[in-house]
Formats: C-alpha cells, structure tokens, sequence
C-alpha cells in the first residue's frame, strides 16, 4: 500500500510556520494532557515535533508557558510560535512533469507516477514530489511537508492530495484522522482470494526485518476490505484483480494484508514469501485508483478517479490472454 502519511509519523524536512499559530481549546479536550491537545488543535504536525515546541518554551497557554504535564481545562487560548528547523536542508523546486488531476485555490490532486518518491529521505534527496511541487507551486514553502498529508510508495501508481495553505491541511488531517477520506486501490495477487471480505489484523514493525511491517499482535488497528473484480487461470498458479477499500492508513498495508491472508500483490518481492510461479511484473502491482473527500472550504463532497497505468494494463491483457490460451 502507499505509505499514507499518519500524526505520528515524522518527514524528514518540515517547514516551521511563518507567523503564529493559535486555536482555542474546546470543552471536549479538557483533561487532556497538553501534548494530546495540542495533537488534536494542530494535527498538520507531528506529536513528536509538538512536544518539542512545547518543551522548548515556543507553546504559550493563556500567554504563559506551560508545564509539559499540564492538563487543559477547556476554554484556554494556545499560541505557538515555531522556531526555524535550522538543522535540517530545505528542499530545493524542481521543475518536473506533474500529471496534475484537480487543482483550485485549496488542493492538489496529482496521478503520481511509478518510479516517483514523494518526499526526500535517505537515498533519495531530491527528484521527489515534493521538489516538483515547490517548483508548481512556490507557496507550498510556507505549508509543512509542503503540503502532503499521505503518501504513496515509490513503485505504486495513482492518486495522491496535497493541500496549498495551513487550513486545507488542518483539514485534511483531521479528515485522514477521522477515516473520512476514502480510499479505493485496484491490486493484482497471486492466489484465490474469496469473493470479497476484510482483513482486521493489526500492523506493527516486523521483529525480524525493521525496515518491514507485518501483522502483529502489538501493531496498530488496521482494516482493509477487498472485492474479486476479475479472476485468471495461470497454469498453476491462479491471479486476480482485487478492488481494495482503506478503512485505515498504515504503511504497506494493503500489501502486509494481501500477504497475510496468502494473496501477495504480483511483483511484489518486497513482501512476497517463498518461490511462486505465475505472471511477472517490474513493481508491485497496486494502483491509488479513486480518491474522495470533503473539500477543506466549501465543505462539498468531491471525488477523482484514475485509469490504470499502462504497465498494468498490459500485465491484465497478458492474464486474459493467458487464460484463454488454457481454456
């Protein structure tokens, strides 16, 4: 799955805001200890990055800084005033083709490519996303992340929004947060996955491999319902075109879940286990197919949908055909 980007997960390069932040604390989250609170009135940024402003004395309440452990009682007004992430390189504008789907005042909606990552890191400092997106719009500087709220791994296709002001990313968050926003993915297994289902396993760090995740007892919720849209006969080994529906958003998981229940995405040597014969494919084969949300100003319901690429196009024909020839 792509990795869809949750509060609890910390970019590499984020842009402090440039003028004062403030939002007042509602009945609903008194008690809370003031780090919880400021995650849910700022969920554009990280916990983590939020408990550093406030231990670093950049969070004011009611004009006085307070104590990390402090608990709200409703109604006080915070402040917060980010220092400049002096550490850390901003990223440069890089000027790149961007298969741009829907764009007004609020949100980008790009199809984003294979072979495409969405945010520097390790082994990939520029070309990213993010670099063709400062360079198409230059005020994405003055938006963490530059706007991106969820993710999609380098080698899976499709549908990605991007928000170009601090509101519509609030709002999206909160959205994402809430499990508002759907997501639909068309992913082509190995396997006879049954007709439709959902897979409830949790999703943590696999113990053996870091760089991996797994479904695990100490992982967090995750939830994926799929559907059978097509089957194909492949000598002994069977594939099928699944329609993938997201009821949450943590990393690789439609790929974690698909492995689980023995159904590995075609291509995917990342997560498949052991030999196994049938159809051969460069990347793994999962395309972002449909996105819908509610839009962060005018509050209407939108949706946007993608083709397939022509990789898996072809790798669909080549099933059919394969199928035929055994018939």
């Amino acid at each position: 799955m792509g990795e869809n980007y949750t509060a609890e997960e910390e970019f590499e390069w984020e842009d402090a805001p440039l003028a004062p932040l403030s939002a007042t604390v509602s009945r609903d989250l008194a008690g809370l200890r003031m780090d919880l609170a400021l995650a849910k009135l700022f969920p554009q940024y990280s916990r983590n990055r939020l408990q550093v402003w406030l231990k670093s004395g950049h969070v004011l309440v009611d004009g006085r800084q307070p104590q990390a452990s402090a608990k709200t009682i409703g109604g006080e007004k915070i402040e917060i005033t980010a220092p400049p992430a002096a550490d850390v390189a901003a990223p440069r504008a890089q000027r790149m083709a961007l298969a741009v789907v829907f764009e007004d005042a609020d949100l980008i909606v790009i199809n984003k490519p294979v072979g495409l990552v969405v945010h520097p890191g390790a082994g990939n400092p520029d070309r990213t996303l993010l670099n063709g997106l400062l360079a198409h719009a230059p005020s994405l500087r003055k938006v963490p992340r530059a706007g991106i709220v969820h993710r999609l791994d380098k080698d899976t296709s499709g549908l990605l929004v991007v928000a170009k002001n601090l509101t519509a990313q609030m709002r999206l968050a909160e959205q994402l947060a809430a499990r508002t926003v759907k997501r639909t993915y068309l992913a082509v297994v190995h396997g006879l996955p049954p007709a439709s289902g959902t897979i409830d396993a949790p999703i943590g760090r696999d113990s053996r491999a870091r760089t991996r995740m797994a479904v695990t007892t100490g992982g967090k919720e995750a939830r994926t319902n799929f559907e059978v849209l097509e089957r194909f006969a492949h000598g002994p080994s069977p594939a099928a075109l699944l329609e993938c529906r997201l009821d949450t958003g943590r990393t690789h998981q439609i790929r974690v879940h698909l492995q689980h229940i023995k159904c590995p995405i075609v291509g995917d040597t990342f997560y498949r286990r052991g030999a196994r014969s049938g159809p051969a494919f460069p990347r793994q084969a999962l395309h972002a197919t449909a996105l819908e949300l509610v839009h962060p100003r005018s509050g209407k319901p939108m949706r946007w949908s993608v083709p397939l690429p022509a990789d898996m196009k072809k790798l669909l024909a080549t099933l059919r055909r394969a199928g035929s020839d055994a018939g």
